[in-house]
């Protein structure tokens, strides 16, 4: 198969860490003396399902596995695999000596398709580590979530995705000839929501952008406004310390408890018009709905749940109608 130019593979995809010591993010289990770390230098890996959001590492952690302990790695994507392809894979790894095989969005196999590694997964047959967005208890069934240990995988904080951010300018070979330099990362944080990948994509999305914007890709300087129009979407900027961001909803708040419509949606718009997450507002309506009103008005909390049902799946901008009602 023939190897793409450097150019095309993803940014995310050449920053893709192939030791533990490159892995950003997820240190209470791959930091130092944490259990998997621990687990993967005693050359003592169980089958394990990685739970955690999308961008935080899954993948990585089950290549740097496979490539640590140097054994053989098959990867399946539930998606588009089956029973036979597992049942391949199982014939494959008899003939060898402690084979991984990774299983992407297991909770998508259906219980035939999580059947089916039963028995290989309890003879030791292979180590399976099955990656999933979804909660393993609901989504995995019992018997093979019993063969198994869960470990969860955190968003990466605003330090991590800073240092990632800095990683990317000073090691990848494309971005190091361009020479961007970012002025402002408060956007590319805050829209990335603690997801490497979508942080990565982004910030090659922006420098992208902005040569098409100028005629020329070199030295680009990326700001929030940059990010924001390259990303067509606006994020809560007036947050930049975090500070104001639980004034405003305080403030807000505040407002409907004093039964003043007009002082709560001034502070309604001005999270708008910062780019808040609806869904964030919604909360906490529901919750202002339930502890200040309570029994004294009981379908206060039903309008705030169908309220928040309502923009969870309408977004915005019409949700700003239902939320203002």
């Amino acid at each position: 198969m023939p190897h793409l130019p450097t150019g095309t593979i993803p940014l995310a995809e050449r920053l893709r860490p192939s030791s533990l010591d490159e892995l950003i993010g997820q240190e209470h289990l791959t930091g130092k003396g944490g259990i998997l770390r621990i687990a993967i230098e005693q050359n003592k890996i169980p089958s394990i399902i990685l739970w955690g959001p999308p961008g935080v590492g899954k993948t990585t952690i089950a290549h740097i596995i496979a490539k640590t302990l140097d054994v053989p790695y098959y990867q399946l994507s539930a998606i588009s695999s089956g029973v036979k392809d597992v049942r391949e894979v199982i014939e494959l790894a008899k003939k060898q000596t402690g084979a991984i095989l990774f299983i992407d969005e297991i909770h998508r196999f259906n219980k035939g398709q999580q059947d089916a590694l039963l028995g290989a997964v309890e003879k030791g047959i292979i180590t399976l580590i099955g990656a999933t967005t979804e909660n393993p208890s609901f989504e995995v069934n019992a018997a093979l979530l019993s063969r198994c240990q869960v470990f969860i995988l955190k968003p990466l904080d605003e330090k991590s995705l800073e240092k990632l951010l800095k990683t990317a300018l000073e090691k990848d070979e494309t971005l190091k000839n361009i020479s961007p330099k970012i002025k402002e990362a408060s956007a590319l944080i805050n829209i990335s929501g603690g997801d490497a990948r979508k942080l990565l994509n982004l910030l090659q999305l922006t420098i992208d952008f902005s040569g098409n914007e100028n005629g020329s890709k070199n030295q680009p300087v990326i700001t929030d406004e940059l990010v924001m129009r390259a990303a067509q979407t606006k994020v809560a900027l007036y947050d930049k310390k975090g500070e104001q961001h639980y004034d405003i909803i305080s403030a807000f708040i505040k407002s409907m408890r004093g039964s003043d419509p007009n002082g709560a949606v001034y502070w309604l718009a001005r999270m708008i018009e910062g780019g808040e997450d609806v869904k964030f507002i919604a909360r906490r309506m529901v919750i202002f709905a339930s502890e200040d009103i309570g029994n004294a008005n009981p379908n206060a909390l039903l309008l705030a749940n169908a309220c928040f049902d309502s923009v969870h799946k309408i977004g915005y901008p019409e949700s700003r109608i239902i939320l203002s009602q």
